[in-house]
C-alpha cells in the first residue's frame, strides 16, 4: 500500500483534463495565483501601517487629552435602562 505510481498520476491528470478542459484550469490557476498575490500585498501593507490602537500624545481623537482641550457636546435624547 505505498503511494500510487507515475502511470496512476499520469491517468489522472488526464482525466482533470479531459472533464475540465484547458482553458478553464488555465483561467483556474491565474485566479489562484492572483488570489496569492493580493493576499500577500495586502500583508505587506499590513505590517508597514501603524497600529491604530495605541493612543497617540496630543491627539484628541485617540482618547489622550494630554493637549489639555475639553470635549463639549449636548445630549439630545435619555433613555433609562
Amino acid at each position: 500500500m505505498g503511494s500510487f505510481s507515475i502511470w496512476h498520476w499520469l491517468i489522472v491528470l488526464l482525466i482533470v483534463v479531459l472533464v475540465f478542459g484547458t482553458k478553464k484550469l488555465r483561467n483556474i490557476g491565474s485566479d489562484v495565483g492572483g488570489a496569492v498575490k493580493n493576499f500577500k500585498d495586502a500583508m505587506k501593507e499590513e505590517n508597514s501601517k501603524p497600529k491604530l490602537d495605541e493612543p497617540q500624545a496630543g491627539n484628541p481623537q485617540s482618547g489622550n487629552n494630554e493637549s489639555g482641550h475639553t470635549v463639549e457636546g449636548e445630549v439630545t435624547q435619555k433613555t433609562r435602562q
